[in-house]
């Protein structure tokens, strides 16, 4: 059964009463960021249960040697790791000298967190009792500001429910930590210098290896009836923690709050020398505007963010909570606003995947910030991608190719491969197509070629050199093919002739032809400087060609469908319904031999082979296809859901298309993989959006138009949405009368609405 705690509601995320066994859960669930940093839901006052701490400055990462039992060539020297940053919204209450930690008082009722999306605030209410006699009931908020990245704000509010008490607070800040997937238990962090003033207090700190500096700084103020209360500051300071303390006495009834502003700043926005001075000025504009105008702020901000944002559901209160949730952290994670920024699987939300940048990105996550954000925001993705191409044709290099061929990595910080599992580090190389499917993509998309003669000409020739060189001439089949890989499917290592592979390989190289001959014909100046800068020849092109041309394709001419690798159907073909429950998920139950040797699916394989390319092919094929696969496949990855449920959709199997969309928007709400203690599928959550809006909103680019085939779902009354299209708005509404479209931009666009085509006028509504 899955997790199912999460109340419905449509704006927020809410648990209510104490489960100790949900912590960690809860610890992602609610975590908060604002794009330049995030931390897990973590309790501001001291804990002695199961908890996960997390704090994370983004861009901030150590590179933690890879632990294996053997060294292959190649080899990648380290893993990538986001690192657990200093700790700073530490508060320890003392309730008449006696620490409030809810897994050590007599009882703990009226529990209750709530993340409140539309407004971009997290909060925990509850009542701690100590005695019979004596009890006291805590509000505490906070948020991470969207305006000024380097702050996070804190009120902690204390109430006397029974008793007359001594309340005693210690804020802190704490600079020794670790974190909780470390190869070697090496130290990541060295503490340099520690300042303790006027009720401020700064850590600074220094990456090990990499050497970024980061500041971490407090400042508290104690307030009772809408006045700043005089305490005592300075109580403790170690080599590795600065705490300050304050105090006061309460009657029966009385409420008193502390509010801290704490936050970094880090050595990529400030010189190492100009930190402490940096962290002042935060904390000076934070104290001066205080927390009802920062709060303010922050819910204006967030306005702003969900109304271009937004994906109304009608009708299905499940539905509408996760699809905002979903929306709600992909831009917690990255707001764009930081080319040198990506989107990691986890965010802020944990440490798994070491916090890197995966494919998921341009696979994913480029519609997604794409259509909600200005065009600048996916260009900037792209040029993250261009500017790592030195270190993609170096990992390609330290595989043995050569002439400029480029590998991207699979997971990096910097654009070097620090992905520590073999038949992925070096056989995943699928991920290099996602590359040029995003500049192909975000082209189609904005309209903008410029930035193929700018950048992307470049990444398509470096990548076309790789496939030219990764393929494998068969004398026998008179074909190219391209062996020893693994697909998207990551429960097959090591096949041959892996479909979505090869395919994907013979279309970059044709992107990489068809571009050349634009960008020579129109961009003069460009073609130029890409010749002389790469020395590309006809000689080397007409060889690219001829790969393409030739790339065997494993087809099984009786079932007429595209084989996923040379071999499957050797396999005994099992669906997966026969399975007894017992056996799943198999990731967790079976052997990695038996996985392998099974026809089970991980995610869409050939079928995302049919989504990028949904023009290639017909109904009939996808369907024919999708019927083979799917019963086939075992969804254990986070990333397989939205893409089943846009080609249910397609095919007008709504009822399916609706429990993938399901799945895939509350994955994490209702723990699907029991593994959300770990934290939040960030990247996935751009499928959900995918889900909606290419699924049911039925999205695609026709001979430069939006096109739109909505499919309303029967459990939905309706659902909107809205797009960026080319600097253009354009407002989405699907109802059991029909489908409206709205252009709130300034020129005319052309759309096609279910078959029709139709010239938008700015406001102009077509029923």
């Amino acid at each position: 059964m899955n997790q199912e705690y999460i109340k419905p509601n449509a704006w927020s995320i809410i648990e209510e009463g104490w489960s100790p066994g949900l912590v960690k859960s809860s610890e992602s669930l609610f975590s908060i960021g604002n794009g330049a940093m995030g931390q897990r839901a973590n309790f501001e006052e001291q804990y002695s249960g199961e908890t996960f701490q997390g704090s994370y400055v983004a861009g901030v990462y150590y590179p933690d040697k890879t632990r294996v039992g053997w060294w292959k060539n190649g080899y990648p020297e380290y893993f990538a790791k986001v690192l657990n940053a200093p700790n700073f919204i530490g508060i320890d209450v003392f309730v008449d000298g006696e620490p409030l930690d809810l897994n050590q008082v007599d009882k703990v009722t009226d529990y209750r967190r709530e993340l409140n999306m539309k407004e971009g605030w997290y909060e925990r209410t509850f009542v701690a009792h100590f005695s019979d006699d004596k009890a006291i009931k805590v509000i505490a908020r906070r948020f991470l500001s969207l305006e000024i990245d380097e702050l996070g704000v804190i009120d902690y509010q204390v109430s006397v429910v029974k008793g007359d008490v001594k309340i005693e607070f210690q804020p802190y800040l704490d600079a020794g930590i670790t974190n909780e997937d470390s190869n070697w238990d090496d130290a990541f962090w060295e503490i340099e210098e520690l300042i303790s003033e006027d009720h401020q207090g700064f850590i600074r700190s220094r990456t090990n290896k990499t050497n970024f500096h980061v500041c971490t700084f407090m400042q508290s103020e104690l307030v009772q009836n809408g006045e700043h209360l005089q305490y005592a500051n300075h109580l403790e300071q170690n080599t590795k923690i600065i705490r300050h303390t304050a105090s006061i006495e309460l009657q029966e009834r009385e409420t008193v709050t502390l509010r801290k502003y704490a936050g970094y700043c880090s050595s990529l926005n400030h010189q190492q020398y100009e930190l402490f001075d940096a962290a002042r000025k935060v904390l000076t504009h934070a104290t001066l505007a205080g927390y009802d105008v920062l709060l303010q702020g922050q819910i204006e901000q967030w306005a702003q963010i969900w109304a271009m944002a937004d994906i109304t559901i009608d009708g299905d209160l499940k539905a509408q909570q996760g699809i905002r949730f979903n929306i709600f952290q992909l831009n917690q994670t990255y707001l764009g606003k930081d080319a040198r920024l990506n989107i990691g699987p986890k965010g802020f939300t944990g440490e798994k995947y070491g916090g890197s940048t995966y494919w998921d990105t341009e696979a994913y996550c480029i519609p997604f910030y794409m259509a909600t954000k200005d065009q600048q925001v996916a260009r900037n993705l792209l040029k993250y991608r261009y500017e790592q191409l030195d270190k993609a044709i170096e990992n390609a290099e330290k595989l043995g190719f050569s002439n400029g061929a480029a590998l991207y990595p699979m997971v990096t910080m910097n654009g070097e491969e620090s992905h520590n599992e073999w038949e992925i580090t070096f056989e995943e190389i699928h991920r290099n197509g996602a590359m040029v499917f995003a500049i192909y993509n975000y082209v189609r998309y904005t309209g903008d070629f410029s930035y193929v003669p700018e950048m992307g000409l470049e990444v398509m020739i470096a990548i076309a050199r790789f496939w030219h060189q990764r393929a494998t001439f068969s004398q026998k089949a008179n074909k190219y093919m391209i062996l020893g890989v693994t697909g998207p499917n990551e429960y097959e290592n090591n096949v041959n002739n892996n479909w979505y592979t090869n395919y994907l390989a013979k279309w970059c190289i044709n992107q990489a032809l068809e571009n050349l001959d634009k960008v020579k014909d129109g961009y003069d100046d460009d073609y130029k400087r890409i010749i002389g800068l790469t020395h590309l020849s006809g000689s080397e092109t007409a060889s690219w060609r001829e790969v393409a041309d030739q790339m065997y394709e494993p087809i099984d001419v009786e079932l007429g469908i595209y084989l996923q690798q040379d071999g499957f159907l050797d396999k005994e073909i099992i669906p997966v319904q026969e399975l007894e429950g017992k056996h799943r998920p198999i990731n967790q139950k079976w052997s990695w031999d038996r996985i392998l040797r099974s026809c089970y699916i991980k995610q869409a394989d050939v079928l995302q082979g049919f989504y990028f390319f949904e023009d290639h092919f017909s109904r009939q094929e996808l369907e024919k296809h999708f019927d083979f696969y799917e019963p086939l496949t075992v969804h254990e990855s986070s990333l397989s859901p939205c893409v089943h449920s846009i080609q249910a959709a397609k095919l007008d199997r709504m009822d399916q298309a609706y429990e993938f969309y399901l799945r895939t928007s509350r994955l994490d709400l209702d723990d699907y993989n029991k593994e959300v203690e770990e934290g939040c599928h960030i990247t996935s959550m751009a499928g959900t959006w995918m889900s909606i809006v290419e699924g049911f909103g039925g999205l695609k680019i026709v001979d430069d138009k939006p096109s739109f085939e909505t499919k309303l779902p029967e459990q939905w009354k309706g659902f909107s949405f809205k797009l960026n299209f080319r600097n253009q708005i354009l407002h989405v509404q699907v109802d059991k009368s029909g489908t409206q479209v709205t252009s709130h931009g300034t020129e005319p666009v052309d759309v096609i609405i279910n078959g029709e085509e139709i010239t938008l006028q700015p406001q102009m509504v077509n029923a």
